[in-house]
C-alpha cells in the first residue's frame, strides 16, 4: 500500500458512512463524480453563512471579501496547473462548458473554416466530440478520428499518418488526457508536440487526469486545458478553462452580459480584459472557492503517494476480476482511474443493479462514449473508478459482489 493513512482519510468523507440496502457503501463511481471531503463541505457552507455576496464592483464589506476569496481561488487553480499567468484561468460550469466555449470562439473568429480539419480520438467523451461536430456543421470543417488499438490504446501510427495527410489544413487536435471509459492514458505531451509541428492548436480534456495526476500545462504546452471541479472533490457546476494568454487575448468573447464588458453604449461595446472577457454574468462564486479548497486538499495528500495508492488498487482489481470466468477487461494494463469490464452473456445493467443491492456503487452503460463502445461491438460496460479514499477492502467487496452477482445471473 501507499504511505498515506487511508483509514484516516476515509473519515474525512462523511458520505462513506452511508448504508445502501443495509450494506456499507463502497463508492467506485468517481469517474462520474467524486465524493466531497469535509473541508470542501465546510468551505461551501462557510461561504453562504459568512461571505455570500456578488463579486466585483461592490464597495461593501461582504462584496470585497467574496471577491477576494474568489480571486484567490483563481490563483490556487493557476498554481495547481502551473499556468503562466492568473489571466489564463477562466471559470466555467465544467469541462463540457469549457469545450463549448473554445469551439464557439474558434468558430466566431474564423480560426476554423471551410476545408479545415479537426482531429479527435476514438476515446473521447461525447463532450469532446459533439461540440466539434457542431462546429464542423457551422463552419464547413471536417472531423477526423484517430482510431484505437484492440487493447484500447491510442493508435499512434494512425495519428502520425493523419498529421501527415492534413498538413496545412489541420487546425485543432482535441484529446482526452485519460479516457473516462477505459482509463487509457494518452501520451499527450508528445502528441501535443507533434500536433504543433503540424501547425495545429491543441485542446486537452483533463477531466479524468486532474484528480489522479500532477498536471503542468506549461510543460505540456497545451493551448487549452479543461477540467471539472466535481471530478476532483469540489462541488458540481464549477469548471476551468486554461488557455494561453496570447491566444485568449486574440479570440472574441462568446457570451455577452455583465462583467465581460468595459463600456457599453448603443454605439458599441468594449470588452473586459482577461479572464473576465469570458466570464459573463454572475459566476459560481461558492463553487470557485470550494474548488480551491478541493485542490489544496488534493495537494496535501501528495501527488506521488496518491498516484501510487490508486495504481495499486486498480492493478489489484484488474488482477482479481480477470480470474472470473468469461470476464473481459477493456483498456491497456497501464490504465488509470477507471477499470471497465463485461461478463459474457450478462448485460452490464443487470449486473450493475445486483451490485447496487450489495452496496457497491459503480457505473453501467456507454459512459458517454458511444463511438468507442461501437468500436468494440458492445453497448456498454461496468466501470469501477477509484479515488483517494478507496482501499483494498473496497476492491475485495467489488470482486466478491461481481462473483456472486454473475453466478446469480448465469
Amino acid at each position: 500500500m501507499s504511505s498515506y493513512d487511508v483509514s484516516a482519510l476515509r473519515s474525512q468523507f462523511p458520505i462513506l458512512a452511508t448504508e445502501v440496502h443495509g450494506e456499507p457503501l463502497v463508492y467506485l463511481d468517481n469517474a462520474a463524480t467524486s465524493q466531497k471531503p469535509r473541508v470542501v463541505l465546510e468551505t461551501s457552507r462557510n461561504y453562504y453563512e459568512q461571505l455570500n455576496s456578488n463579486i466585483h464592483r461592490g464597495t461593501h464589506y461582504l462584496a470585497q471579501q467574496a471577491t477576494a476569496a474568489c480571486e484567490k481561488s483563481r490563483d490556487v487553480v493557476g498554481q495547481h496547473l502551473n499556468a503562466g499567468a492568473r489571466e489564463e484561468i477562466v471559470f466555467t460550469s465544467g469541462t463540457t462548458d469549457s469545450i463549448n466555449l473554445v469551439s464557439s470562439i474558434l468558430g466566431y473568429s474564423g480560426t476554423i473554416g471551410p476545408g479545415d480539419i479537426i482531429l479527435i480520438s476514438n476515446l473521447e467523451h461525447h463532450s469532446n466530440t459533439v461540440p466539434w461536430q457542431m462546429l464542423c456543421e457551422r463552419s464547413g470543417a471536417t472531423l477526423e478520428v484517430i482510431p484505437v488499438t484492440e487493447e484500447g490504446a491510442i493508435d499512434l501510427v494512425a495519428f502520425h499518418r493523419l498529421l501527415d495527410d492534413h498538413q496545412g489544413t489541420l487546425k485543432l487536435v482535441a484529446l482526452t488526457h485519460i479516457s473516462n471509459a477505459f482509463g487509457t492514458m494518452l501520451p499527450v505531451e508528445s502528441m501535443i508536440k507533434e500536433a504543433h509541428r503540424a501547425g495545429s492548436l491543441v485542446l486537452i480534456d483533463g477531466a479524468q487526469a486532474v484528480p489522479h495526476l500532477p498536471v503542468d500545462v506549461q510543460k505540456l504546452d497545451a493551448d487549452f486545458y479543461v477540467f471539472s471541479g466535481h471530478k476532483v472533490y469540489a462541488p458540481t457546476g464549477i469548471g476551468v478553462l486554461y488557455g494561453k494568454r496570447a491566444l485568449l487575448d486574440s479570440l472574441p468573447p462568446w457570451r455577452g452580459g455583465g462583467e465581460m464588458i468595459q463600456k457599453v453604449s448603443y454605439d458599441g461595446t468594449t470588452y473586459n480584459d482577461l479572464p473576465y472577457k469570458y466570464e459573463a454574468g454572475t459566476p459560481n462564486i461558492e463553487g470557485a472557492i470550494a474548488l480551491a479548497a478541493a485542490l489544496e486538499f488534493l495537494n496535501d495528500l501528495g501527488p506521488e503517494a496518491l498516484l501510487e495508492h490508486e495504481q495499486i488498487l486498480i492493478r489489484q482489481a484488474a488482477s482479481a476480476l480477470s480470474s472470473i470466468d468469461d470476464l473481459m477487461l477493456y483498456g491497456p494494463e497501464d490504465r488509470s482511474g477507471a477499470l471497465s469490464f463485461n461478463i459474457e452473456g450478462i448485460h452490464h445493467y443487470d449486473l450493475g443493479t445486483l451490485l447496487d443491492k450489495m452496496g457497491i456503487a459503480i457505473r453501467t452503460g456507454h459512459h458517454c462514449c458511444q463511438p468507442l463502445m461501437s468500436r468494440f461491438g458492445i453497448t456498454g460496460t461496468l466501470r469501477a473508478s477509484f479515488a483517494c479514499f478507496n482501499d483494498t477492502s473496497d476492491v475485495q467487496r467489488l470482486v466478491e459482489a461481481v462473483e456472486k452477482g454473475s453466478s446469480m445471473l448465469r
